[in-house]
């Protein structure tokens, strides 16, 4: 499978001599527009050479601190300036203005690989992550297929910090940044390329040189194991499905973290179709089991102190003579009895068995995170997911993750009321709700279920920001974002503090 080169990424005191990009910020302080990161030798060098200053020049093409702000001075090198806002910058202003820089910069690349240098100033660690982390988003691009190898734009990026502890930041970053990357190029490739076997062969061969444990269970451990929900979603397709674990069990963790990711390496709805406009993009729904896979990868090379146990469950949704079909009784694992609704709400149901399989583990807490509800998405837009959770303390806690990471969340309930949509007559549950209304709650719900009683629980909905049909934006590329692996990482080293 194609897998996307990003820049090597390094840190510096100063601009490199090879810079052919000097990215540079503007910052609005006191009510004032003022430059940020501009070495004194390239202000002197412009000033000379156009009989301008640079602060001039910028404003005369357009420059401001509002961000989303870029344009591109000539010369050597080129000085990107990019709108920061306010002059005391969040991490998740520098991301979101370097990933901007970066993919203006990329666009003057032409035939070309550039040398990229990043100067912003930044001094804190979270900073200097940040700059990392939005520096090679922003370079990110999907490696197509294709007979011929297209160059690449970005070559090398640099940091340009005096930070004591700008190499170690930028080492952070980069771990964070290619786990995201990993699990967008894993949303992005086709479905006939990544299915059950594949995308688990895939898994092992991340984990190879690292102290990463991996499990997978075949379609015949599922069926001796009595994984019901599982087997019946991949029941239709010729490509079996598949339960993958992935474990980091470091000496001294202070937790137990595990995360369950919805797999569904296709979904065409089952035998209840989706229309073919709502089917194309429908190899982004293993979005969730990308997530927790890439996170376990990057948690384990940050050397967390924190065990966390990743667990996908993945499988095709293909309608054929062995499908499951609405009104089939499951067998779920664990002994619980759903009847099967809809099976377009197919992804409750693989999740379900992981769910409870993760809880006979004993973790401390419990996060599962898929492509769930179009409900969610409607409820939400496409760049918010829905969170909803045991209790208020453990919503609190991935919020404050999330929010330390950059990606927006927002709280939603789960009712009691909810729970009457799930009775049925011939099971204990029913998969889908009775009424059209609250779809992501009654999801929640369904999966509350099979978290356990009293564990602590998160579940989120990442159905609208894991994909961007739009066009690039700040560090988010067209198509899959790789949603949810900053949150996850910083949760465990949340939950590595103590």
């Amino acid at each position: 499978m194609p897998v996307s080169e990003l820049p090597t990424i390094t840190s510096a005191t100063s601009v490199p001599s090879s810079t052919d990009v000097l990215v540079v910020g503007m910052a609005e302080a006191l009510g004032s527009s003022v430059l940020v990161g501009v070495p004194d030798d390239v202000d002197k060098a412009w000033s000379k050479r156009s009989g301008s200053p640079l602060m001039e020049a910028a404003q005369t093409l357009g420059a401001l601190p509002k961000p989303g702000t870029v344009v591109a001075l000539p010369g050597s090198p080129v000085v990107v300036v990019v709108g920061v806002g306010g002059v005391d910058v969040t991490p998740e202003q520098v991301r979101r203005a370097t990933g901007n820089a970066v993919r203006a910069a990329a666009r003057l690349a032409g035939d070309r690989s550039l040398s990229v240098a990043v100067s912003l100033e930044a001094v804190e660690p979270e900073v200097i992550r940040g700059v990392t982390e939005g520096a090679l988003l922003g370079a990110y691009s999907y490696a197509k297929a294709s007979a011929t190898k297209a160059a690449r734009p970005i070559g090398a990026v640099t940091i340009v910090s005096d930070a004591p502890a700008a190499a170690a930041a930028v080492a952070e970053g980069e771990t964070v940044a290619k786990a995201v990357c990993r699990a967008r190029d894993w949303v992005n490739t086709p479905a006939n390329a990544l299915y059950p076997e594949t995308f688990a062969d895939d898994v092992r061969d991340m984990a190879k040189g690292t102290r990463l444990d991996v499990e997978v269970l075949d379609e015949k451990a599922l069926a001796r194991g009595g994984y019901g929900g599982i087997l019946a979603v991949g029941g239709g397709s010729a490509r079996p499905p598949r339960l993958v674990r992935v474990t980091h069990n470091p000496r001294g963790a202070k937790a137990h973290l595990a995360l369950v990711g919805k797999g569904i390496t296709f979904d065409t709805g089952g035998l209840n179709l989706k229309p073919a406009d709502g089917m194309y993009t429908m190899k982004c729904d293993m979005g969730g089991a990308a997530a927790v896979l890439a996170a376990v990868a990057a948690i384990a090379e940050l050397k967390l102190k924190v065990k966390v146990t990743a667990w996908a469950p993945l499988a095709e949704n293909m309608p054929s003579g062995t499908a499951y079909r609405p009104s089939d009784v499951l067998t779920m694992y664990g002994g619980t009895t759903v009847e099967n609704a809809n099976s377009d709400a197919e992804g409750r149901i693989v999740m379900a068995d992981a769910l409870v399989r993760a809880g006979e583990d004993d973790p401390d807490l419990l996060v599962d995170v898929a492509t769930l509800t179009g409900a969610c998405l409607v409820a939400l837009g496409e760049r918010t997911a829905g969170l909803m959770a045991s209790d208020d303390a453990t919503a609190d806690l991935l919020l404050d993750a999330a929010e330390s990471s950059g990606e927006p969340f927002w709280h939603l309930p789960i009712p009691e009321e909810i729970k009457d949509n799930l009775s049925s007559d011939v099971a204990d549950l029913v998969s889908s709700g009775k009424s059209r209304y609250g779809g992501a709650l009654t999801a929640a719900a369904f999966l509350r279920e099979f978290a356990g009683e009293g564990r602590p629980w998160a579940h989120l909905d990442i159905a609208g920001p894991a994909w961007n049909g739009n066009a690039p934006r700040d560090y988010t590329p067209k198509y899959g974002t790789g949603f949810a692996v900053r949150t996850l990482v910083s949760l465990a080293r949340d939950l590595a503090r103590g």
